[in-house]
């Protein structure tokens, strides 16, 4: 009996160790499972690295939501709106028209662009440091300042606090659900699509919204793209910057120092710490590998971004910037905005002009330390203490407080990874149930025409 005692104690008191691996892996199978797709990952031993930007730039590999089981699960933890979230169109004059006014919108001055990021991350820093030592996670953090960084460049003026309220409720909605770590809730991101309906009803917005959507998609458009993929996708590669300075702070030194080391450390952070898992694309005609090989129309190709960005490297799981000053940009295996011949992403010139901004303002209030697990999807957003700048911890106090993030992390890792394996379950069941995309395009052709129904016949009305 005392056997079976000591073996279930070193089960629980070892859990950190073992639990949370499998039960990620677990929830991989759900996934697959459960979404039914007979979907083709890239790289693998048909189309290598070598390969991979020439099948996910290919022209017929531009399908983006219509026929796909995954295109379900991504327009359920992105809704409302994702019939005209500029990522998830399909190819034509409605995507053409909201990615030019995407441009429009994220255009400016790269000095303007850079120093409004860093006077947004200064008045949220204002607010979080208010003494020596601030214990945060940096997701939670950053998304504040993206959601105000992204409501100036919509509406042109400064955000007021309701406003900021309503995007980051929204955006940390969004990211929760997609990382599993908690349910969505539609209510709460209404509440944000009926602010931004009076805003686009009063004409606040400061360009012209794309004239091929309906008032109603104007918003959806607005919510989903600005305040939903922008803030959320610049949290979060923020959250992997921040947190990778703040495990080497030798690279944070000499940043500081050297302003040219900054494209290294961004371009080292999303080589290791991609914010796209997977891209799917749906073919809409065949592409011929060789002559034995043939992907026909209707296939579902999945990129890896990860597995691509592993490869061509020494020790890739390293994280080291100073790889890049022999690395070619345009041969390396690295595609954080994506790929240029298959709608990459409009934010490709804004976001390093704007993260480094917000960097520097960061690493000019504070020092970032960190002795958490660094992973690429993040689900514990990032604890990171922020000593203030000229104000360094006694360095038994840091050990200290280091020591308490490094348990308190390995401890919410077990509790949190079967948290996710649960609601990840439900909600790729009701995703499933619910066909979001499916029925979409059982009543809407790809740019969002209804479809004319056929009259019954004379036989089906007299039944």
């Amino acid at each position: 009996m005392w056997v079976t005692g000591l073996l279930a104690a070193a089960a629980v008191l070892t859990a950190p160790r073992w639990l949370p691996a499998r039960v990620v892996a677990l929830r991989g199978k759900v996934f697959e499972k459960v979404n039914g797709d007979d979907a083709i990952t890239f790289p693998n031993s048909d189309v290598g690295p070598d390969r991979f930007q020439e099948v996910y730039g290919h022209p017929a590999a531009n399908g983006r939501s219509r026929g796909a089981g995954l295109s379900d699960l991504f327009w359920y933890w992105l809704s409302p709106g994702p019939e005209v979230h500029q990522e998830h169109l399909e190819a034509g004059p409605r995507y053409e028209d909201v990615a030019r006014t995407t441009r429009a919108l994220l255009a400016g001055p790269g000095d303007a662009l850079s120093a409004t990021a860093a006077r947004c991350a200064g008045r949220v820093l204002d607010e979080v440091v208010t003494g020596q030592v601030a214990l945060v996670r940096l997701r939670d953090l950053m998304t504040p300042v993206w959601a105000e960084y992204f409501y100036e460049l919509v509406f042109g003026e400064p955000c007021p606090r309701e406003a900021r309220d309503l995007i980051v409720g929204h955006a940390d909605d969004v990211v929760t659900s997609l990382k599993c770590t908690g349910l969505r809730h539609p209510a709460r991101r209404a509440r944000l699509t009926r602010y931004l309906a009076r805003r686009v009803a009063a004409g606040d917005v400061r360009r012209p919204l794309p004239a091929s959507l309906s008032p109603a998609e104007q918003v959806h458009y607005l919510q989903g793209t600005f305040f939903n993929t922008a803030v959320v996708q610049m949290s979060e590669a923020m959250a992997h910057l921040l947190l990778a300075l703040a495990q080497h702070p030798d690279v944070a030194a000499r940043l500081g120092a050297d302003e040219r080391y900054f494209a290294h450390v961004l371009d080292e952070t999303m080589r290791l710490y991609p914010l796209f898992g997977i891209a799917h694309r749906i073919t809409t005609g065949d592409i011929a590998l060789d002559e034995r090989t043939t992907l026909p129309a209707g296939s579902v190709l999945c990129f890896s971004y990860p597995d691509y960005h592993a490869t061509g490297y020494a020790r890739p799981d390293v994280f080291d910037p100073d790889r890049w000053r022999d690395v070619q940009a345009r041969t390396a295996h690295h595609i954080p905005f994506g790929v240029a011949a298959n709608r990459p992403c409009p934010a490709w010139r804004l976001s390093p002009l704007a993260l480094r901004g917000a960097t520097a303002e960061v690493l000019r209030r504070v020092t970032l330390h960190s002795t958490v697990t660094h992973t690429r999807s993040l689900p514990s957003r990032g604890p990171c203490l922020l000593v203030r700048a000229g104000e360094p911890l006694p360095p038994r106090r840091l050990a200290v407080l280091g020591a308490f993030l490094r348990v308190r992390d390995r401890w919410e890792d077990v509790w949190r990874s079967v948290v996710q394996l649960v609601l990840g379950t439900v909600m790729v069941l009701h995703a499933h149930r619910l066909r979001l995309a499916g029925r979409y395009f059982d009543t809407h052709d790809t740019q969002g025409r209804p479809l004319r129904q056929e009259p019954p016949s004379t036989q089906e009305i007299t039944e």
